[in-house]
């Protein structure tokens, strides 16, 4: 079925009477904000239009002509172009231009009354919407009886959230209640509907703030999703044979349509991935409060728990903030440092300490019986491994799309939700690296190969795997990391939410689908993951300042928020110095296997071997899973993947008394006169800001890399 073409009032009129002539009748108004008036005879009659610009004076002029002899089908009026005022043009939101629909094609959800829409006004861009964010062709409800089996949804056309939720809902009220928040969402709108439903929307500016609003409230009652999975061309994935290897569809094909059902299979429903976005936000401002200094982020990242998909159970389990890595100099040979400070590396490390915590559950349970709720079930039917209870699904959030391969892309081409017109372009699907001292990857292939420690001494660049293809690493290795793969069976992502940037065939692409037709002889229980995909409807805005030079990490149940010195890979303490090891570095949970695997029931390995490499490595079934993936990266032609300097993980388990002198719980810096706040079990902790807080963020400088972990 062919899409309509969207007409603006001008070409309705210039198809309906030929050879007219629009005649600028006067522009009067100062330089910088003057006012056009363009008249237009037809049939001997003349009308007139006035606007800011000529553009907009000829649409008023045609709609007024048009409105004398036309009365639109199903009530359908015209509406004039709106000047585009305060544009945000780093908004993932298209810009579209005024379009006239039939009534007959407006998106109804289930619940509401078909007469509820009888006689709505469907022009977009009107007074209501501003700079509105697209329905496309594609948007449909997500339930699976509105649409016939095997047969592809009708096209619906494009119009915006607050005029679409102003033509179902008469009632609905938009409130703008706070104006004074973070750069990224610095206005908070609500809309009531129905005199009882509250929705709320952040977002810059009070328009961005009330279209997301809107988008809630529509996601809510409706079922209406505006989000960039619901487009009908992106050509996520295409009918193939399974393999259960791999478990799903065997190609992607980012060049042809998707039907509905399998879109649904990759989109998390709307309402608890804001739910779950929204979650990690208000744990972030809690934990993070009074502290101004180091509340400042470019990126926020954070782990939700839940169980099946009951938002009532979900549960923060870390966060974190960060762009920047270690500097080759501050490289250690203790494994004392973190390597990569970028907020979702950071947040995976602290969902790890989540993992050592509950396994030290089940060590305590053997002396006495622990009131806490532990997520591991025995191991049984002759494994030696503790397996995920049934139902806990784990939740990543990002605030934008990931560094790498999946941030790739121009947010502002015509198509750019639309198919991905060249998947076979070398560029595609390209491992990459951060680059020391800078924002941003290059390709593998771009770089110089195989690192050495002295050669990094010397001055050449420390890279680091761009966070895309560490995401898409753990689609196959799980979140677990290779330590406690000797413990625990691989534990795998259930959906990512972005705050912004998701391109849905790029995202796909980066995390799991440029490897699912090469990746093949994964021992069991490892798989290809592939997890759902979410945009918040108030998503963020770009953010143009200067990044910090730290990364902060709150782990749940945890008294104390760690800051990180990006360039240096340690703690800032109240010195401003930064020689304090993090408790998520790799000596911390070395320290903590040897602990675990010596009280653990169940575990035949009771000893650590002589150095973490070893220790490593002998996690077989892990570094065979390793090995295919990295083989089918190559195979793909998609570049080797790129290794810290081997001597990184050459070091052996540190003693009580010399883990000591490298601190391993530093708190957040204090002031010398403020007492330490005394330990909380199950509240947020307050951090705060120490008086050289300035002097200890701007004076250390980082730069941009990434772990191999």
């Amino acid at each position: 079925e062919q899409v309509p073409q969207t007409k603006n009032t001008v070409a309705v009129l210039n198809e309906l009477k030929r050879n007219l002539v629009y005649k600028v009748e006067s522009q009067t108004g100062p330089v910088h904000a003057p006012i056009f008036t363009i008249s237009v005879v037809v049939d001997g009659q003349k009308f007139v239009g006035t606007g800011p610009s000529k553009k907009l004076a000829r649409v008023a002029a045609a709609a007024s002509a048009l409105r004398s002899f036309i009365q639109f089908k199903d009530g359908a009026t015209l509406t004039p172009i709106e000047p585009l005022q305060n544009v945000d043009f780093t908004s993932d939101d298209p810009m579209i231009e005024n379009s006239i629909f039939p009534l007959s094609d407006a998106v109804v959800g289930p619940g509401v009354p078909q007469e509820k829409v009888a006689g709505a006004p469907v022009a977009t861009g009107g007074s209501c919407g501003g700079k509105p964010a697209a329905v496309s062709s594609g948007s449909t409800l997500r339930n699976s009886g509105n649409v016939a089996a095997g047969h592809h949804p009708k096209p619906q056309p494009e119009k915006g959230p607050v005029m679409l939720l102003h033509e179902l809902f008469t009632d609905a009220h938009f409130e703008c209640v706070s104006s004074d928040g973070l750069q990224h969402s610095k206005f908070t709108v609500v809309v009531t509907v129905n005199d009882n439903q509250r929705f709320e929307g952040t977002g810059p500016s009070k328009k961005m703030a009330k279209n997301a609003a809107a988008k809630a409230a529509l996601a809510s009652i409706c079922n209406i999703s505006f989000s960039p999975l619901q487009q009908s061309k992106f050509g996520l994935i295409s009918a193939g044979t399974s393999n259960g290897s791999i478990g799903g569809p065997s190609g992607v094909a980012l060049n042809g349509d998707n039907s509905f059902t399998q879109n649904k299979n990759f989109e998390l429903p709307q309402t608890f991935a804001d739910a779950v976005g929204k979650l990690v936000i208000e744990k972030f401002n809690e934990v993070m409060k009074g502290s101004d200094v180091y509340s400042r982020r470019k990126v926020l990242a954070g782990f939700v728990m839940t169980h099946g998909y009951d938002i009532k159970t979900a549960r923060v389990i870390s966060l974190a903030t960060g762009t920047k890595c270690v500097s080759g100099e501050h490289m250690s040979v203790t494994g004392s440092v973190i390597n990569d400070s970028h907020a979702e590396i950071i947040a995976r490390r602290g969902l790890m300490d989540f993992f050592y915590s509950q396994l030290d559950l089940l060590c305590q349970q053997q002396q006495q019986q622990a009131g806490t709720e532990i997520i591991f079930n025995t191991p049984k039917d002759g494994s030696n491994l503790y397996t995920l209870k049934d139902g806990i699904y784990f939740h990543l959030y990002i605030n934008t799309a990931p560094c790498g391969d999946a941030r790739v892309f121009s947010p502002h081409e015509n198509d750019s939700m639309d198919v991905d017109k060249h998947p076979n372009r070398k560029a595609r699907g390209q491992l990459r690296t951060k680059v020391e001292s800078g924002e941003g990857t290059i390709p593998v292939k771009s770089s110089d190969g195989i690192q050495t420690w002295d050669g990094v001494l010397q001055g050449q660049r420390l890279l680091t795997m761009s966070c895309s293809d560490k995401i898409s690493r753990w689609n196959v290795l799980g979140l677990q990391g290779s330590l406690l793969a000797s413990i625990i069976e691989p534990i795998y992502l259930h959906s990512i939410v972005l705050g912004s940037l998701l391109h849905p065939a790029h995202m796909y692409r980066a995390i799991c689908g440029r490897i699912e037709s090469a990746i093949q002889g994964l021992p069991p229980p490892y798989r290809l993951n592939k997890p759902k995909l979410a945009l918040m409807t108030s998503a963020e805005s770009r953010n143009q300042t200067k990044p910090p030079n730290f990364s902060i990490n709150w782990i749940t149940n945890g008294t104390e928020v760690e800051i990180v010195n990006s360039f240096t890979g340690k703690l800032i303490n109240n010195n401003t110095n930064t020689n304090k090891m993090s408790r998520l570095s790799k000596q911390s949970f070395y320290q903590r296997y040897s602990t675990v695997i010596a009280g653990l029931p169940g575990i035949p390995l009771r000893e650590v071997k002589p150095t973490y490499f070893e220790t490593k490595m002998s996690v077989a079934e892990y570094q065979q899973a390793k090995r295919e993936l990295f083989a089918a990266f190559s195979k793909e032609d998609l570049g080797e993947w790129l290794k810290k300097p081997i001597e990184q993980d050459q070091f052996t388990l540190i003693v009580a008394k010399e883990c000591s002198e490298l601190g391993p719980q530093q708190a957040l810096p204090q002031q010398a006169q403020q007492p330490q706040p005394p330990p909380y079990a199950n509240q947020p902790q307050t951090v705060p800001m120490p008086a050289d807080a300035n002097t200890a963020a701007v004076g250390n400088v980082s730069s941009i890399g990434n772990s191999s972990k």
